[in-house]
């Protein structure tokens, strides 16, 4: 296990999987949680839940990191490192086929094969979303994923309009404005 100071809080890292404030997966009833420590997905998890979340709506590999990340509260994140090869494996597997591609971003979408293969293993992958579920349950109460989203959001766009240069006076007013203005509201909400 490797802990990393990051910006606003602990971060620690078991078997590969990252996980914000400092908790990991079997941490509650005494590791009794129906899950091994430190692992959220079992052998082959994986694929089932990027395959279901395929089922949904044609996804890129981002919007899988994002989607099971949303579901865990931000609580784990897959990392791209495990993502995009899972994402090969199944289109090489047949199971996923190339929907569209912009500007780097690979669209995947369900086949008729990968539809045949969910059929076969229905109860693998809801045991596998089960697992998912209880993790999110485990995790529950931390911050919305929403809000999480919006926050880097802000950020990403404050970073973006300070690298392009030195700003005029007005901007700086207008930006500072903008950001005085979100906060009073966050207040008030």
């Amino acid at each position: 296990m490797h802990r990393h100071g990051r910006c606003g809080g602990m971060r620690e890292e078991v078997n590969g999987a990252r996980f914000r404030g400092g908790r990991h997966w079997g941490a509650r009833s005494g590791g009794r949680s129906g899950f091994r420590r430190g692992r959220l997905f079992d052998q082959g998890d994986l694929r089932l839940i990027a395959l279901s979340l395929i089922a949904e709506k044609p996804r890129h590999g981002y919007d899988l990191i994002k989607a099971i990340e949303d579901a865990l509260g931000g609580a784990y994140a897959p990392s791209p490192g495990v993502v995009y090869p899972t994402l090969t494996l199944l289109e090489d597997l047949g199971y996923i086929a190339l929907a569209s591609e912009d500007g780097g971003k690979k669209l995947y979408a369900l086949t008729d094969e990968g539809r045949a293969h969910m059929a076969e293993n229905e109860a693998a992958i809801s045991a596998a979303r089960a697992r998912l579920d209880a993790a999110a349950e485990a995790f529950g109460g931390g911050p919305a994923p929403q809000i999480l989203r919006a926050m880097e959001n802000v950020r990403t766009a404050l970073r973006i309009k300070l690298a392009h240069g030195t700003l005029t006076a007005e901007q700086v007013a207008a930006i500072a404005k903008i950001l005085d203005d979100a906060a009073a509201d966050v207040e008030k909400a």
